[in-house]
């Protein structure tokens, strides 16, 4: 085999290992997905920070929860948002409670601040 064909067949070789490795990955997200479609059963607001109200501040604040099998929240972790309002709402998520489920998924929500006149 010359040179150009074993160069070939490696990049064949390559693409295919690729691919396989890709297929491989792809079952794995979508159970993840599905795992985190738990029903919210019960939340409350976050308290809006003395600071952000002096402020005028407004925004979303992006929250990862771990959530136990029994619907409690491990853990939280803050995705994106002002800093001024993210502890806010990293305390009210770690009060909330999703629904049972076989296993712990992550819940990512999405909280809304906006000051009250």
């Amino acid at each position: 085999m010359n040179p150009p064909e074993r160069q070939k067949t490696r990049q064949h070789a390559l693409a295919a290992t690729l691919l396989a490795l890709i297929l491989a990955i792809v079952p794995i997200r979508s159970q993840a997905q599905e795992a985190a479609k738990r029903r919210l059963l019960a939340h409350s607001a976050p308290a809006y920070p003395v600071l952000a109200r002096s402020m005028g501040l407004a925004g979303n604040v992006k929250v990862e929860a771990v959530v136990e099998p029994d619907g409690s929240v491990k853990a939280v972790d803050v995705r994106g948002g002002h800093p001024v309002l993210a502890q806010a709402a990293a305390s009210a998520v770690l009060r909330w409670k999703w629904e049972a489920a076989p296993r712990e998924s992550r819940e990512v929500v999405e909280i809304k601040f906006s000051p009250v006149e």
